[in-house]
């Protein structure tokens, strides 16, 4: 069968900027496994595959090189703009059937504006369990670290500065023993890190999210984590 698909540059207006999405209309029922040769194939962090839904206007899938996620945030933009552009909805609410429950879209124009589900609050981390996951010093997190999720967790680990968020490097060793500890099973993402420090008048917090293989090494932009984060 043939597919058709959209490659879609989340929150920007440039072409090759923002956070790219390759979007596979009519793929949900696709193995995961091909699914994730897909995404490997892409180079990309994370792809949609979208079909019908009984309780939704459609169903969309979530996924990683590695696997299966319940949601996304910028791949969920990318999916509605695709729709929109190939003329599959028009403006107005929709609602998403996705792994972690409907998601509330409001299409205005060029506007797409996503409601993330409730969110529900984890456990609190060690700061020094986190720290060696971002090859860190533990002083360097400010406020104790905490799962939060929107719909995907993420461990919203605070740091102090501008300069301890451009000096995280992954340890894959430390991520393994961070994982352990947590015990949430394949959802569970890398722990999302942010910084007051330097804000500027385009934004109030700068973040990073330090990915592990087979993903790309960093994402450019997490929409689920940002949720979660504020």
């Amino acid at each position: 069968m043939d597919f058709d698909f959209d490659w879609v540059d989340a929150f920007t207006d440039q072409v090759f900027g923002g956070n790219g999405c390759a979007v596979v209309h009519g793929g949900a029922g696709l193995p995961d496994e091909l699914c994730m040769v897909y995404v490997r194939e892409t180079s990309l962090v994370e792809c949609t595959f979208t079909g019908p839904s009984e309780v939704a206007d459609f169903r969309v899938k979530y996924y990683l090189a590695s696997r299966e996620i319940p949601f996304a945030g910028h791949p969920t933009i990318a999916t509605v703009a695709a729709l929109r552009h190939r003329g599959l909805i028009g403006e107005g609410p929709l609602r998403l059937e996705t792994g972690a429950g409907i998601v509330e879209v409001e299409v205005r124009g060029s506007q797409i504006a996503m409601t993330q589900i409730a969110p529900v609050f984890g456990e609190e981390v060690p700061a020094d369990l986190v720290a060696k996951v971002g090859g860190v010093a533990p002083e360097d997190i400010i406020a104790p670290p905490q799962v939060v999720s929107t719909g995907l967790p993420f461990c919203i680990t605070v740091l102090r500065s501008r300069a301890a968020l451009e000096g995280l490097k992954l340890n894959p060793e430390a991520l393994a023993a961070y994982n352990a500890h947590l015990g949430q099973g394949s959802d569970m993402m890398e722990p999302f890190w942010v910084t007051l420090e330097g804000a500027t008048a385009v934004g109030d917090t700068y973040a990073r999210l330090l990915l592990a293989p087979p993903s790309p090494a960093e994402d450019p932009f997490t929409g689920s984590a940002t949720g979660a984060m504020a």
